[in-house]
Order: structure tokens, then C-alpha cells, then sequence
């Protein structure tokens, strides 16, 4: 049998008007990206296939500074056992040579008292190396070898003291110490800033000590491909900001939002509110500064990618007066608040002014309207309150009091108020 055919015709059907039907971009989740820079600061950059390990051995004292802690302990009391038994070994050798081991001479003289095994002259050889000298053993003039010994021993242990001593006291002092009260804002904002689109984000120092001559540097870090189809896949573009224009130095007294304005040079120049959200950056943000109480540089960094950069936001005030002492309030650090900005790239906004102009003007409108609709609000509530008060008024009114008296030589009453 043939199919048959409806009534109503196939362009008008359910399916013909779907497919005619407009279509919205349709904007996919981005990949999840490994970051360059974490948000504590560390680079999440691992190293493969080294195959000259040698030139790590060239500069050991960095090598064993880098090292984490529990490797450090283990070389630590490796290095000191090692060479105390190093030693202890040589005592008992020239115990063994001068003939101190032998219990059936008395009368001849020792290298050195009370070594009589290997366990004594272990001990002796810890209480030389470490100056404890307890007494009950001790070295006399009787062996030049012994001596020589002695020297050698106190020479190589004031070696390892220092070379150890000093790697537990640079990590301990390490810069990244300090960095850890240098705090930066969990987003970033784009908002409009003495007429300007500005990417902004917000530093702080929880320490009362200061960072003297502080800088900040902005990095953008993309995937680029290069006309002739070079594909560089960690492209650092750096970004200037309006502090570093004037001067060098940043006085970190208080928190500080550093401004960066989108300009021509900018490579946030030709990114929208849509596009930022679907590109694929990162924001690097190094502060490096000469701590005030060590003398050392340190330096924190942090890094913000597209979803951790909020548009049309505006950091909230943080620092107050209060009784002559300016204060800061570190729990509103990160707040920001929804300001009017146009969701258009700086490009846009330079070839065609009248769009801030037009989005301000809204802005304004919508701004004025909740005022108007507030004020509506507040005199129907004052009206309300006033309507239950008279209510109120009227029901606390004396209630009429009537008086009769007799008419004349009627049953008539009359009533008066």
C-alpha cells in the first residue's frame, strides 16, 4: 500500500518548522587545561628525559637546598654516621697497628686510652668529631699517626657542619616563606576605569614588616601559531600595568589593585565578554619584592585563566577610617560587585564610543528606576503604617455615653450624647 499523505503540507509540519527554525551558537565546554601557574604559586612544569644528571651534582649545595625535607634529614644523618664510622675504623686500625688491642702487654704505652674494640674507638671517634669529650678516652704523643688522624677528623667534620648547617638554615630562610603572606584575589575583574576597559586584580600583605621596592609583573601565557605555522605552545606576552608606568616600585602599605588598561597593545585588546569565556589563557601575576627584616628577595606568584576572570566587576572598598587609624578588612578581600560595562572587546568600544555612553545611560536609567521604585515602596509602606494607626486611633475613640431623662408625663426616652 502507498503511505498515505496528510493534510497539512510537509514545510508546515513539525519537522520542516524545527528545521527552519533559527539556531543559537551553541558554545561547548572548554577542556580542562593544566595551568602553568598554580594559584599557590607553584609551577606545575614537569622535566623529562634529562640525560646529563651529572650537572646537578656540579652545584650540590643548591641540589641539597632544592631537596625536600625528608631527603635532606636522610643525607643529613647519612653523611654524619658514615663519617663517624669512616673514622672509627681509622682508630681502630691504629689501635690495632701500635698493638693497644693486644691485652697481654701492660706496661707499653696507648695511642689512645680505653680504645680496647671497635665499639670504644666508635664512640671516641663521635666524641672527637663533636667535641663532647666525656674523658675516659683521650689521645697521647705516643703515635704520630694518631694524630694525624685527629686533624684530619676535625677538618672534615667542621666541613660537613658547615656545608650542613648552612643547607638547614637557607632552607629554613627560603623565600617562599615570606611569600606566603603575600596574598592575591581569587578573580580577576574586567570593568570600565576612567573611561577604559581595565583588568584589575587586588595584592595584599598580611605582615606588618613591608616588602621594600615591590614590583609586579603581568604575563599573558596562550597558544600562538605563527604565520609560517610555528606552533609555540607556551607564548608569554608580557602586559603592563599603570603602576609601572609612572615609577618601578609598588608601596605595599595597604592592599593595592593593579590595573591593567586594555589598550592596543594589549593582548586582551580584541577579547569580548563571550570570547574571554571560550579562549584558552592564562594570566601570570609575579610580585617580587626585598623582604624588610631578612634583606632577602622573594617573590609570589599566582595565575588566573578565563573562568577565574569576572566581567563587568569592580572590587569593593576594604580599607576604612576609624578613630584616626586606618583599617583594613582582609574578609571582604576577595568581594566584588556588579558594575555596568559593556559586554563588547576595547576594540569595539574604540571604533564605536557611543556604546559605553549607551551602556552608562542604562546604567543610570535602571538605577533611577530602583530608586523611584523604592521610594514607591517606602511611602505605601509609611502609608499603610499611617492607615493602621488611624484604624487604631479610631478603635481607642470614648465610647458615647447616654443620658435619659422623662418627658413630659411620656414613656419617652431621649438620648443625648
Amino acid at each position: 500500500m502507498y503511505p498515505r499523505k496528510s493534510i497539512i503540507p510537509e514545510e508546515f509540519g513539525l519537522p520542516g518548522l524545527v528545521s527552519r527554525m533559527p539556531r543559537k551558537p551553541v558554545f561547548r565546554d572548554r577542556v580542562n587545561k593544566a595551568r602553568f601557574i598554580a594559584k599557590n604559586g607553584s609551577c606545575n612544569l614537569a622535566h623529562k628525559n634529562i640525560r646529563e644528571q651529572g650537572r646537578f651534582l656540579q652545584d650540590v649545595f643548591t641540589t641539597l637546598v632544592d631537596l625536600k625535607w625528608r631527603f635532606t634529614l636522610v643525607i643529613f644523618t647519612t653523611t654524619f654516621v658514615s663519617s663517624w664510622l669512616l673514622f672509627a675504623m681509622s682508630w681502630w686500625l691504629v689501635a690495632f697497628a701500635h698493638g693497644d688491642l693486644d691485652p697481654g702487654e701492660k706496661t707499653r704505652a696507648y695511642c689512645v686510652t680505653d680504645v680496647k674494640s671497635f665499639s670504644s674507638a666508635f664512640l671516641f671517634s663521635i666524641e672527637v668529631q663533636v667535641t663532647i669529650g666525656f674523658g675516659g678516652r683521650m689521645i697521647t704523643e705516643q703515635c704520630p699517626t694518631a694524630i694525624t688522624v685527629l686533624i684530619l677528623q676535625n677538618i672534615v667534620g667542621l666541613i660537613i657542619n658547615a656545608v650542613m648547617l648552612g643547607c638547614i638554615f637557607m632552607k629554613t630562610a627560603q623565600s617562599n616563606r615570606r611569600a606566603e603572606t603575600l596574598i592575591f584575589s581569587r578573580h580577576a575583574v574586567i570593568a570600565v576605569r576612567n573611561n577604559r576597559l581595565c583588568f584589575m586584580i587586588r595584592i595584599g600583605d598580611l605582615r606588618k614588616s613591608m616588602i621594600i621596592g615591590a614590583t609586579v609583573r603581568l604575563q599573558v601565557v596562550r597558544k600562538t601559531t605563527t604565520p609560517e605555522g610555528e606552533v609555540i605552545p607556551i607564548h608569554q606576552i608580557d602586559v603592563q600595568t599603570e603602576s609601572a608606568v609612572a615609577s618601578n616600585s609598588l608601596f605595599l602599605l595597604a592592599p593595592l589593585i593593579i590595573c591593567h588598561v586594555i589598550d592596543k597593545n594589549s593582548p586582551l585588546y580584541d577579547l569580548s565578554a563571550m570570547e574571554l569565556q571560550c579562549s584558552d589563557l592564562e594570566v601570570i601575576v609575579i610580585l617580587e619584592g626585598v623582604v624588610e627584616t631578612t634583606g632577602i628577595t622573594t617573590q609570589a606568584r599566582t595565575s588566573y585563566i578565563s573562568e577565574e576572570i569576572q566581567w563587568g566587576h569592580r572590587f569593593v572598598p576594604i580599607v576604612t577610617e576609624e578613630e584616626g587609624v586606618y583599617s583594613v578588612d582582609y574578609s571582604k578581600f576577595g568581594n566584588t560587585v556588579k558594575v555596568a560595562t559593556p559586554p563588547c572587546s576595547a576594540r569595539e568600544l574604540d571604533e564605536k564610543p557611543s556604546i559605553l555612553i549607551q551602556t552608562l545611560q542604562k546604567s543610570e536609567l535602571s538605577h533611577q528606576n530602583s530608586l523611584r521604585k523604592r521610594n514607591s515602596m517606602r511611602r505605601n509602606n509609611s502609608m499603610r503604617k499611617g492607615g493602621n494607626l488611624h484604624r487604631n486611633n479610631s478603635g481607642l475613640a470614648p465610647p458615647k455615653v447616654q443620658f435619659f431623662a422623662p418627658n413630659d408625663g411620656s414613656q419617652n426616652l431621649n438620648a443625648v450624647t
